[in-house]
């Protein structure tokens, strides 16, 4: 896929002056940032629009764009020379995602209804469980659901954010894993979305 390659040179480039991942030989990147959007892809509709929260270089988002065209993706980070650096490499990649530079719960909680309404948020190796749902779990009438890719701690993760009292208006629950090469841990695609009330 030539767009991937465009990217991970684009992003590497970057790298050099902004430290904006670790992935930076083709193993890595393929074996992690690619096969995490592999991951991610088959649970998203059709069209979704999904906002790729803390995205650093623009991994997952830029790769989901790549690998599914039909979706409406926009990035976002809160640190804005991060921002600025995926932008351009968003540009230089030949693509049209907005990035924005700034506060995700706040991109989302101005867009709680109609066409500009995200329907996923896509969270990868941004804070803990907690943490999260701390931002996100008091807005979650303002978008459709997460997915949050978590390593093999994410048990526990959730037994912490359970235990604080996170999870009242929210269901977590896992809804697919991959193994991370060279080692016996699995990374996990948790959903995470708003408790039905019936």
């Amino acid at each position: 896929m030539p767009g991937l390659a465009a990217y991970a040179a684009s992003l590497w480039a970057w790298n050099e002056k902004l430290n904006l991942t670790r992935h930076t030989d083709v193993e890595k990147f393929v074996s992690r940032d690619v096969a995490d959007a592999v991951a991610i892809a088959p649970h998203l509709a059709r069209g979704e629009r999904l906002l790729d929260v803390g995205t650093g270089g623009g991994t997952p988002g830029v790769i989901l764009a790549l690998l599914r065209p039909d979706l409406r993706v926009e990035l976002i980070d809160s640190v804005a020379k991060k921002a600025r650096a995926v932008r351009e490499i968003v540009r230089e990649t030949g693509l049209d995602i907005p990035v924005h530079e700034g506060s995700a719960q706040a991109l989302v909680a101005v867009r709680p209804s109609g066409p500009q309404r995200f329907d996923t948020l896509v969270v990868r190796a941004v804070a803990p469980l907690a943490k999260l749902l701390g931002w996100f779990e008091p807005i979650c009438d303002a978008y459709g659901r997460m997915l949050v890719v978590k390593g093999p701690r994410w048990d526990e993760e959730k037994t912490e954010a359970l235990f604080r009292g996170l999870v009242r208006k929210v269901t977590v629950r896992r809804i697919a894993s991959w193994p991370i090469p060279g080692s016996d841990n699995e990374s996990v695609l948790l959903e995470i979305a708003k408790r039905s009330m019936s």
